[in-house]
């Protein structure tokens, strides 16, 4: 398998397309939680004109994102110009919509002439620098790959005990938010006590989950917020998906000596995938 994985810039291309899909994005933003806006419609993501954008347009993004409030709505491309369709212009949300595809606008593809350079692409700030995984966030801390560990469980997340979290706990949750292998577990609340309710069970994973609710749980524990575990990740990986409709699919790229490339598809396979997928 090793020799198949040739770097190469010119060659057949591969296209992984995996369950998680988004419908808004934040681009070129120094956070997942601020950035210029961009949608998908058809299969292509697009950017939104900033006329009649405003604090209560972002904060249905931000909602949408998981990022907290909304803190700033620049528009005039502030986080730079996008490229390819405008799907949206007029955006007019109530503030209660789950998605920002609900709001009303001109409709999809249709805007004033002045927004056709993308001169006047819509932005976002959020209050959250939290890395959001499937069931699983790292809070406060001073990247996204770090932080104070909280899982979610119903409609409730929760903080987890330190004395109730090893290693194989963290290699989950570093996989699981795409952070790499785990640096340093760490205790006594290392990144604030936060606001969330305590988890009461200890976690059990194996360390080969695919994320932490795979993992199973037992043995009622006393714990306070005093004691939460805090997490720090690598934050590495040497691979990346391009170019595709959402996060989770695009083309397969990896990196060597600093140089990013292309892999040969001559002996890709659906086990090759599902292991990028895990990473």
């Amino acid at each position: 398998m090793e020799n198949c994985l040739t770097l190469i810039f010119l060659s057949s291309l591969v296209t992984l397309i995996t369950a998680n899909s988004v419908n808004v994005r934040l681009v070129n933003g120094d956070s997942r939680c601020a950035g210029r806006v961009e949608v998908l419609h058809d299969g292509q993501w697009g950017t939104v004109c900033h006329y009649s954008w405003d604090l209560t347009d972002a904060a249905v993004v931000c909602r949408e994102m998981s990022c907290g409030e909304a803190l700033q709505s620049p528009g005039i491309s502030y986080f730079g110009r996008g490229s390819g369709k405008i799907w949206m212009d007029r955006v007019q949300c109530n503030g209660s919509e789950s998605t920002l595809k609900d709001c009303r606008s001109r409709g999809w593809g249709k805007h004033d002439s002045g927004c056709a350079y993308h001169n006047y692409d819509a932005g976002v700030r959020c209050s959250e620098t939290i890395n959001y995984g499937r069931f699983t966030r790292l809070a406060d801390g001073p990247h996204l790959c770090s932080g104070r560990l909280e899982v979610l469980y119903g409609n409730t997340w929760y903080s987890v005990c330190d004395a109730a979290f090893d290693q194989k706990d963290a290699e989950v949750v570093c996989r699981e938010l795409d952070c790499g292998a785990p640096v340093q577990v760490l205790g006594a609340a290392a990144f604030g006590k936060g606001d969330a309710q305590m988890w009461k069970q200890e976690i059990q994973c194996r360390g080969n989950e695919s994320h932490i609710r795979s993992c199973p749980t037992s043995n009622d524990i006393k714990c306070s917020q005093d004691n939460n575990v805090g997490l720090i990740c690598s934050g590495y990986t040497d691979l990346r998906l391009v170019n595709g409709p959402d996060i989770c699919s695009g083309r397969v790229e990896r990196q060597f000596l600093n140089e990013w490339g292309t892999v040969c598809d001559a002996c890709w396979d659906m086990r090759a995938a599902s292991v990028l997928c895990r990473q």
